[in-house]
């Protein structure tokens, strides 16, 4: 039976008769992505975990107005003795040089440790237009004391490391994985035309991501962050979706008449395989956009938009390049008869469906366990690499002035009132008795305003001592408005933002999923399994991530350390693109399970000569994305590295463990109700009709060699 295009019959039809013109118009497209869509890194903002319009913003706005807090250096002098003549003589000289810097408006007198073997000194700089200038300058005149070793950070200098150390990153990861790439596309497709298309796509991918995030930066925020995955996932995907295409090219060249006509049954067929993954996963992404915080949206928009690039670049972009270079390109081989290594596996799993489902279920399970003890952290230096300076500071003081590190920050009390207002002092008295607070000290920031700093006596600003303390003061009652701000408040208010928009992430990628599921295999079972077992590979890998990254085991082989915690970022753009990812591969797989459910084989059959025309590619594509998202693991941003473990984690549990066992075993279980459609819902799915065509005679019996 030949495919009859039902939804995608323009567009190809078009790049099939007119492949140049869709060339030149993609040609363009990257250019401007990579001339003016580069522009893009001067627009970059490093600020997240924020809540816009959160008690905690709103009150360090306020504060930011009325007097603007000055950002503050941090110097550690160490390997010669504190009280050395020398070395005093030479800090004095530079600290006097340091105070000449403009912009600089304060320096502290050396204070030294408790061993006296370093010095810690200050630098405050003004307010204002010039700061990063000035940090620079101030941090030169220091490096300048001789016979010691300084390290400086905190400040423009953290900032401006962060932001390096994130462009530094895509560039390594980019140059690591990609030739990697490259290699394993040629030993797939055996030749340098079939594996340099899948490449050539994932190159436009790239320039797509620049110029789509150059437009997002024009009229919100584009976090520094967002590079990194946004350009990652380009490829990844990019590279997933031209495999599926080039392969299915291959096996439609075996019978149709000529090359166009192979190009329009691989559009009909596996196109609509990549439309539809490619909008599943950027719903997936798309969920982020609930959250107000600007790194989250950002980056839901951005990645939802090159999802979109690099499937538009799959159905117009590679059959145009299929019509005019595809006679260069051979036809898969025949399979062999009585099936393939993955049939077998299937067949393997279908004797033994409950007990696959058991070991497989309780192995994800275990490895999702350490999710339970996660603990999420805005992070402090130790998430730059020890090459930083930064770091090196952070370290130093570590080792020196341990004590540094220990203090949580003050919890800012900020009310409407003048300095000498008697409730002032009731309030003082209040915060004071709090538990968790160890002093307070009071500060006027204006003619009806007044700061009262809370300090925790020690530990960390985001611990549960110091949330508890936010929460108190907060309920406190007062004369006069009175709002909380400081990092531990930013942080409780993190979480609360997160506890009540993430209920509705969820629901807008779960609804948006299932009904693109039930568009796609036309049944209402799927759907519910797919989102069930994609949830398994999620956890494990999460779990994982905890392990690694959190309790520190076997994070030295990373080239880190455990942390405590997890970044902020990390679980919800792991969980978000691993799930896109995992439904990725379940449409994939679905869609020749289908294919041969509709060609009357029966339920057990259907599955195995499902998985066997699909193992390979799945195979493949979780490799070569695998190898992407690797390179995130070889940078020096430890937040890059928990991404990258976690998604490399995620892509090879899911197309390994899930897909080859999990998913079958299941199937295997609900025989034919995998296809049950109320007779209701049946007229519905006719109408949305986003499957994909029956076979055509061109597809063997037998799975294609890849």
């Amino acid at each position: 039976m030949n495919p009859t295009p039902t939804h995608l019959p323009a567009i190809p039809r078009f790049a099939v008769r007119r492949p140049f013109v869709v060339i030149a118009a993609w040609l363009v497209l990257v250019g401007v992505g990579f001339g003016i869509g580069t522009g893009v890194f001067g627009r970059l903002v490093s600020d997240i975990g924020t809540v816009p319009g959160s008690e905690s913003a709103r009150a360090a706005s306020r504060l930011e107005k009325a007097a603007p807090r000055p950002e503050t250096l941090t110097a550690v002098v160490s390997g010669r003795p504190a009280d050395d003549p020398a070395l005093r003589r030479s800090v004095a000289s530079a600290l006097g040089r340091a105070r000449a810097v403009p912009g600089v408006s304060g320096v502290s007198e050396p204070l030294p440790s408790a061993a006296h073997d370093a010095l810690l000194v200050e630098v405050t700089l003004a307010p204002g237009d010039g700061q990063e200038d000035a940090a620079h300058a101030a941090a030169a005149r220091l490096h300048e004391i001789e016979g010691a070793k300084v390290s400086v950070g905190g400040g423009p200098l953290s900032d401006a490391e962060f932001d390096e150390q994130a462009q530094k990153d895509v560039a390594r990861a980019e140059m690591l994985s990609m030739p990697v790439v490259l290699v394993l596309l040629l030993v797939i497709f055996g030749g340098l035309l079939a594996a340099g298309l899948p490449l050539l796509i994932a190159v436009v991918g790239i320039g797509g991501t620049f110029g789509v995030l150059f437009a997002f930066s024009t009229v919100t925020d584009v976090s520094v962050y967002a590079i990194q995955v946004t350009t990652m996932l380009a490829v990844g995907l990019a590279v997933d979706y031209a495999l599926l295409m080039v392969n299915r090219f291959r096996e439609e060249r075996r019978a149709a008449a000529d090359v166009h006509e192979a190009v329009a049954r691989t559009t009909v067929t596996a196109g609509r395989t990549v439309m539809f993954s490619g909008m599943t996963v950027a719903v997936a992404l798309a969920g982020l956009t609930v959250f107000p915080d600007p790194f989250l949206r950002s980056m839901g928009l951005a990645g939802a938009a090159v999802v979109l690039v690099d499937m538009a670049a799959a159905l117009t972009l590679l059959p145009a390049l299929l019509s005019r270079f595809g006679h260069r390109i051979s036809p898969a081989k025949p399979g062999r008869a009585g099936g393939g290594r993955f049939a077998q596996v299937a067949h393997a799993v279908q004797r033994r469906p409950v007990l696959t489902l058991v070991i497989t279920v309780g192995v994800m399970l275990t490895l999702a366990a350490p999710v339970l003890g996660l603990r999420i952290s805005q992070g402090d230096p130790r998430l730059l690499p020890t090459s930083t300076s930064s770091r090196q500071m952070w370290d130093a003081l570590g080792t020196h002035f341990p004590d540094r590190t220990q203090w949580a920050s003050d919890i800012q009390v900020i009310a409407s009132a003048p300095a000498g207002d008697p409730g002032l002092a009731r309030l003082r008295q209040d915060v004071a008795a709090v538990p968790g607070v160890g002093g307070v000290t009071v500060e006027s920031a204006g003619p009806r305003l007044t700061v009262l700093h809370a300090t925790p006596p020690r530990g960390s600003a985001e611990d549960a001592t110091a949330r508890d303390a936010v929460t108190r003061i907060r309920d406190l009652p007062a004369p006069f408005p009175v709002e909380v701000s400081g990092d531990t408040a930013e942080m409780v208010d993190y979480r609360a933002m997160l506890a009540s928009r993430l209920p509705w992430a969820i629901a807008v990628v779960v609804i948006g999923t299932l009904l693109l599921l039930f568009a796609f295999t036309g049944s209402v079972v799927l759907p519910v399994k797919a989102m069930l077992t994609s949830l398994l590979s999620i956890g494990a890998a999460l779990g994982v991530v905890v392990w690694v990254f959190q309790d520190g085991h076997l994070a030295g082989l990373l080239g880190t350390e455990g942390m405590g915690y997890v970044h902020l970022t990390v679980p919800v753009l792991v969980g978000a693109i691993a799930f896109g990812l995992s439904v990725d591969y379940e449409v994939f797989l679905l869609s020749r399970i289908r294919e041969r459910w509709l060609a009357g084989a029966g339920p057990r059959d259907s599955v195995a000569e499902g998985l066997q025309r699909t193992g390979r590619i799945v195979t493949a594509a979780a490799l070569l994305i695998a190898v992407v998202f690797a390179g995130f693991i070889s940078g020096g941003f430890v937040p890059i590295k928990s991404i990258g473990l976690g998604l490399v984690l995620a892509v090879a549990l899911d197309a390994t463990i899930v897909r080859m066992l999990t998913v079958p075993a299941t199937m295997t279980l609900l025989g034919r109700r995998n296809w049950w459609l109320p007779r209701p819902l049946r007229r519905v799915h006719d109408r949305l009709a986003l499957s994909e065509a029956e076979p055509t005679a061109a597809v063997s019996e037998q799975e294609a060699v890849v």
